[in-house]
């Protein structure tokens, strides 16, 4: 198998360097070029033909937003990768490429304490990212089975009302919620909770940036809050959500507890307590990503006789997590993004004489650079 040719670009020397070092030592990928701005990565594009570019945002002549809005009318397909600086100014403008059409983000090595230490980092999380994007097989860490682990027998039919809606993401995540949540109308009888995989201060920003299209109201998740219905709370970075009942209340837990999945904030610590809370009751979705976060949890919603919707594979920037879920035989039924709304709100409304979900919409664009 050919490997996969990368277009590097970034007006630093020595990020340049340090970033076609990391990836050249991976057997599966190939740089093929640098470029020191988007101006000369949009000449070099023809010319190398790249299975995948890594795009500062930050440069001279061109940056990298007016360069990727650029490769998205010739190369709509492309995976793109952002690669930013871990601060507020570069985490909104990777939420501005990601709602462009970027495929995927890194922030920058933040912190470490030589070359080869930062080469390290970005072979280790960048390469990944890269060989799932462009559709090879790839065996990254995966958590694995725990021993014993087994398929939980199937939900009994005859599901009771949906009380919670529990959403995992990961690659491309944040432009699968943008067609998710607005969708959702201000008197959903529910709250939703949401598990994206991103660094802290990426995760307030998104929240906001949600909040400011949904009819509901979207925040971080805080530690010992009570969740209300009509509410959608996003886990902060670096902790992970989990609820707990106290007498009649369900309120949020926010925990520094091990990384799950090689994550934190992970998928399956809500999911589980999300089952333990509701039971029957949950209604979990498992969206695009990397790797197999979620499958344990979705084990769980599963064996309490909640229901598990997963992404199906042709939405999907990455068919990782909800594939691991299908894999597994645990989702209830497995949907195209466009659709996934809509099913969401009929199993709200189901049981429920007082909530009338609006209409199926059929018009509901595509995100920037006709990625689904």
């Amino acid at each position: 198998m050919s490997r996969i040719g990368v277009l590097v670009v970034d007006d630093s020397v020595v990020v340049r360097r340090m970033v076609s070092e990391a990836l050249s030592a991976d057997p599966a990928l190939e740089v093929l070029g640098t470029a020191p701005n988007g101006q000369v990565a949009l000449n070099k594009l023809d010319q190398l033909a790249p299975d995948c570019v890594v795009l500062d945002i930050d440069m001279p002549v061109m940056d990298g937003l007016e360069t990727l809005r650029r490769i998205r009318i010739s190369r709509p397909h492309l995976p793109v990768v952002m690669f930013s600086t871990l601060t507020e100014r570069g985490a909104s403008a990777t939420l501005d490429a990601l709602a462009l059409g970027a495929s995927d983000y890194l922030p920058k090595p933040a912190h470490v304490a030589n070359a080869p230490e930062a080469i390290a980092v970005v072979r280790a999380q960048l390469a990944p990212k890269i060989v799932a994007l462009c559709g090879r097989p790839f065996a990254p860490r995966l958590a694995p089975a725990a021993a014993g682990e087994a398929v939980p027998a199937p939900a009994a039919s005859g599901q009771g009302r949906v009380d919670v809606v529990v959403i995992g993401a990961s690659t491309g995540g944040p432009g699968a919620l943008e067609r998710i949540l607005p969708a959702l109308p201000a008197d959903l009888p529910v709250p939703v909770l949401v598990v994206q995989h991103m660094p802290p201060m990426f995760t307030r920003l998104m929240a906001e940036r949600l909040d400011k299209h949904c009819a509901l109201d979207v925040r971080e998740a805080a530690h010992g809050s009570v969740i209300q219905p009509g509410q959608v709370l996003i886990a902060p970075g670096d902790r992970h959500l989990t609820i707990a009942r106290r007498e009649v209340h369900v309120y949020v837990k926010l925990t520094a507890d091990p990384p799950e999945n090689f994550c934190r904030p992970a998928v399956d610590p809500l999911f589980r307590s999300a089952a333990e809370v509701y039971g029957p009751g949950t209604l979990a979705l498992v969206l695009t990503g990397m790797g197999n976060d979620g499958r344990r949890g979705s084990a769980a919603v599963y064996s309490r006789h909640g229901r598990v919707l997963a992404q199906d594979a042709a939405s999907s920037t990455v068919w990782g997590m909800p594939g691991a879920v299908v894999g597994a035989g645990l989702a209830d039924r497995v949907l195209p993004l466009d659709q996934m709304a809509d099913v969401l709100l009929a199993a709200v409304a189901d049981g429920r004489s007082d909530f009338r979900p609006p209409a199926p919409r059929t018009d509901r664009p595509l995100a920037a650079g006709g990625q689904p």
